[in-house]
C-alpha cells in the first residue's frame, strides 16, 4: 500500500482483521519494514499492525534532502490518517524510536503506549555529532564501503557468525538505498533534539527494550531514562546489542505482545 506525502510515494503494509488496537511499528536506519516481518504474522492475531517504509527506505521515496524526525513523523501521520486511526501503541527500533518520540510530542492524543527498541530520547552528544558527521563524510565518499562496517557492528560480537546470513540480507537491502536517502537520513538524526520531556510527561505506559552490548545506545544512557515515565515496562537483554529484532527474536517479540496485550486487553 501506499500514500503521496510532497509528491513522493511513501509505502505501508497493514495485517491483521481487527479495525481497533492499532499497533505501529517503525524501522531504524538503512532497514525497511521488511525487518518486522516475523513480528507483524504473530502480532496480527490480535491487533492491526501497521508497518511503514520511513522515507528514503525500503518502497518509499525521498522526501527531502535532509530527513528530520519531525518530517518523518508527520509521515507517519499521513499513513495513520489514510487509515482512520486515531490511535495506537507506537514502537520504533533505533531511529524509528527517535520518530516514535517526535510524533509523540506532536500528536499526543494518538498515542495510547510508546517503545523505545534500542532506542534513546536524548539528543546526540557533543562527540556523537562529531561521530555522525564524520559518518556523512563517509558515506559521501562511499556509501557501500560505510554499509558493509556499519550494519555487522551494530551485533554483539558473540552473535555475528550465527546471524551472518541475516546480516548480509540487511547490507543487501541497505546497498539498495541511494545515497541522498542515507545522508537524509543521517543529517536528520544529526539534528534531533533532546526529547527526554517526552518521556516526563508522558501518560501512557512506556517499553523500553536495551542491550547491555549496545555501543550505540549504551546501558547507562538508558538507564538514565527508565525512571522518567510514570508507567514504565523494561526489557534488559544481557549478551544482545542493537539488533534484538534478529539477536534476541523471542525474548523481543513476547515483550511488545504483552506491553500491547497490556494496553488494550
Amino acid at each position: 500500500m501506499e500514500i503521496i506525502f510532497n509528491n513522493s510515494r511513501i509505502h505501508y503494509s497493514i495485517e491483521g482483521k481487527l479495525k481497533q488496537n492499532a499497533l505501529v511499528l517503525l524501522h531504524g536506519f538503512t532497514e525497511s519494514l521488511d525487518i518486522w516481518d516475523d513480528f507483524s504474522a504473530e502480532l496480527s492475531l490480535d491487533f492491526k499492525v501497521i508497518c511503514i517504509d520511513l522515507p528514503g527506505h525500503g518502497k518509499s521515496e525521498c522526501v527531502g534532502d535532509v530527513h528530520t524526525m519531525e518530517l518523518m513523523a508527520d509521515v507517519v501521520k499521513a499513513v495513520l490518517d489514510k487509515e482512520s486511526i486515531v490511535e495506537s501503541v507506537m514502537i520504533g527500533h533505533s531511529m524509528g524510536g527517535y520518530v516514535a518520540l517526535a510524533f509523540a510530542e506532536k500528536y499526543p492524543l494518538y498515542i495510547k503506549g510508546l517503545g523505545l527498541f534500542h532506542s534513546s530520547a536524548f539528543g546526540d552528544t557533543p562527540q556523537g555529532k562529531v561521530n555522525r558527521t564524520r559518518a556523512i563524510e563517509a558515506i559521501e565518499k562511499d556509501h557501500w564501503e560505510f554499509i558493509v562496517n556499519f550494519i555487522p557492528d551494530l551485533f554483539a560480537p558473540a552473535n555475528r557468525e550465527a546471524l551472518k546470513e541475516e546480516i548480509d540480507t540487511l547490507v543487501e537491502k541497505a546497498n539498495a538505498m541511494s545515497k541522498q536517502a542515507i545522508i537524509a537520513a543521517q543529517k536528520g538524526m544529526l539534528t534531533r533534539e533532546n526529547r527526554s520531556s517526552v518521556l516526563e510527561n508522558a501518560n501512557y505506559p512506556m517499553l523500553f527494550i536495551a542491550g547491555k552490548q549496545d555501543t550505540r545506545v549504551p546501558f547507562e544512557v538508558v538507564i538514565q531514562q527508565i525512571a522518567m515515565p510514570k508507567d514504565t515496562v523494561v526489557l534488559l537483554l544481557h549478551d544482545i546489542a542493537h539488533m534484538g529484532y534478529l539477536e534476541a527474536r523471542d525474548k523481543t517479540l513476547y515483550s511488545v505482545k504483552c506491553f500491547t496485550e497490556g494496553i488494550y486487553y
